[in-house]
């Protein structure tokens, strides 16, 4: 058994991402001390408890956090929160949805190398017109085979993935930064993955049920480490029976 596919994660994988939010996070503390003096951290948990709660309904995205930093104004301010600043958190989400592509430095060589050995898609998650967008600026379309664009990452939507490739999970490995959505949930199925953390990562993301040391994941510092991580997994995979969980 040898892998043939490999997943490339694109928010904060390929391209910068949380650093856009952060800053609209900032700005959005800023508005609110304007009317109540609590601290940024408190805002910031509100803020995260509204978005989760509202993930099912808006999905993940600028688009869902604008109208979540609108609910958890209101609700904070008791409703004091004037026209012009809901009209500011508004422009707070378009400028999200605006922000350049700017691709991590290595990344396209990276994909080209592994793409030389393995077939490789882009599986993404989020708004899909924010997606596609940032997919054609990003220059990196023509190198995955299929880009799949979803609402949600677990292992239905990893194992339907690899159903319509025909492919069992031990010949799979995914690329990416976030351990809950790019890599536990491919690791739950048998497959393999490289996880290359970002500096910054959106408090939702962090939560997950990996243990410390996770056999059939790498992890790597620089996009410039991918390919080695891949073909060391391409090995172990080899020599791994094909099921085993290691």
């Amino acid at each position: 058994m040898t892998l043939q596919l490999v997943g490339f994660d694109g928010d904060d994988t390929l391209w910068h991402s949380e650093g856009y939010y952060r800053e609209a996070g900032e700005a959005f503390a800023a508005i609110l001390a304007r009317y109540v003096d609590l601290g940024d951290q408190r805002v910031h948990d509100t803020m995260l408890a509204t978005e989760q709660r509202n993930l099912a309904l808006f999905g993940y995205g600028a688009k869902g956090m604008a109208l979540s930093m609108v609910e958890t104004a209101i609700a904070i301010t008791d409703g004091r929160i004037g026209a012009a600043d809901i009209h500011a958190l508004i422009e707070l989400g378009k400028t999200v949805l605006q922000h350049p592509v700017e691709l991590l430095p290595g990344i396209r060589e990276a994909v080209e190398a592994v793409a030389r050995e393995h077939e490789v898609v882009l599986i993404t998650k989020g708004d899909l017109f924010h997606q596609e967008k940032k997919v054609a600026q990003s220059g990196l379309a023509d190198l995955f085979r299929r880009i799949e664009i979803v609402s949600e990452k677990n292992t239905a939507t990893y194992q339907r993935v690899l159903t319509e490739f025909d492919l069992p999970p031990a010949r799979f490995a995914m690329v990416g930064n976030s351990l809950r959505s790019d890599i536990e949930p491919v690791l739950r199925l048998g497959g393999w993955a490289v996880h290359l953390p970002y500096h910054v990562t959106w408090a939702h993301e962090l939560q997950n049920g990996l243990g410390a040391d996770e056999p059939r994941m790498l992890t790597v510092d620089t996009p410039a480490a991918i390919p080695a991580a891949v073909a060391r997994l391409r090995e172990l995979a080899r020599t791994t029976p094909q099921g085993g969980h290691s």
